[in-house]
């Protein structure tokens, strides 16, 4: 880094607070995932976030088709679970599947 003059030091103050503004919210983004990560649902606001019915949820349990915890008659579900379950059923699309051949063959 080479030296500034005192003319530059307002630009060099602007830079410094633009950078600053912007790993505060980084900073808030990661947290934020971070305490969603472990955020509990019960099955009202697992329903809304899957956007199913609550029997829906209730059937998918009792058959353990979705991740769920149970205390006494309670369901919770964690948000981080249902969010890794829905990424689960991904379905790869044309272009996915001839790489995966492509990269079989070579092997």
């Amino acid at each position: 880094m080479k030296p500034f003059t005192f003319d530059q030091i307002p630009v060099m103050m602007n830079k410094i607070h633009d950078k600053l503004d912007y790993l505060e919210k980084l900073i808030l983004r990661i947290s934020t995932v971070e305490e969603n990560k472990e955020e509990l649902l019960n099955i009202q606001e697992a329903s809304k976030l899957l956007n199913l019915s609550v029997s829906t949820i209730y059937s998918k349990v009792c058959k353990r088709e979705i991740p769920f915890n149970k205390q006494g008659k309670r369901i919770y579900f964690y948000r981080h679970e249902l969010m890794k379950w829905i990424k689960s059923g991904r379905v790869k699309t044309y272009f996915e599947i001839q790489n995966d051949i492509e990269k079989r063959s070579k092997i």
